[in-house]
Formats: structure tokens, C-alpha cells, sequence
């Protein structure tokens, strides 16, 4: 997902993407670990998502905190 529309979503939508992704993140942990995913570069997406909707979410709360 690109910053740009993470930008866009509200707070609350930006935490319920991160449960989403993190909740993604976690099945294809376990599907690798099985042996079922064959689309490994997806993990490495996913994680790279949870990090800039984590930082996203932060500057929007220190925005909201000091304004």
C-alpha cells in the first residue's frame, strides 16, 4: 500500500488496516512454515506495509497530541 493513501485514511482506519496486515502476516508466517506459500516476496511486502502504517499512525497521533 502506498503512503500516499495510508495519508488519506483516518486514524481509526489506519489501526484497523495494521490488525489486518499484521492478521495477513501472521497466516502466511505459519502457510510458509507448512510449505504452502510459493509467493514468498509477499512476506517481504507485508512487513515493509506494517512498517509505514505504523509510522503513518504515529505522526498522525503526534500531530493530534500537539495540535
Amino acid at each position: 500500500m502506498k503512503a500516499e493513501k495510508i495519508h488519506e485514511l483516518s486514524e481509526s482506519e489506519v489501526e484497523k488496516k495494521l490488525r489486518d496486515t499484521r492478521d495477513a502476516h501472521v497466516r502466511m508466517r505459519m502457510s510458509k512454515q507448512t510449505g504452502q506459500v510459493e509467493e514468498t516476496h509477499k512476506l517481504t511486502e507485508l512487513r515493509k506495509d506494517i512498517a509505514r502504517l505504523e509510522t503513518i499512525l504515529r505522526e498522525k497521533k503526534l500531530a493530534n497530541t500537539s495540535a
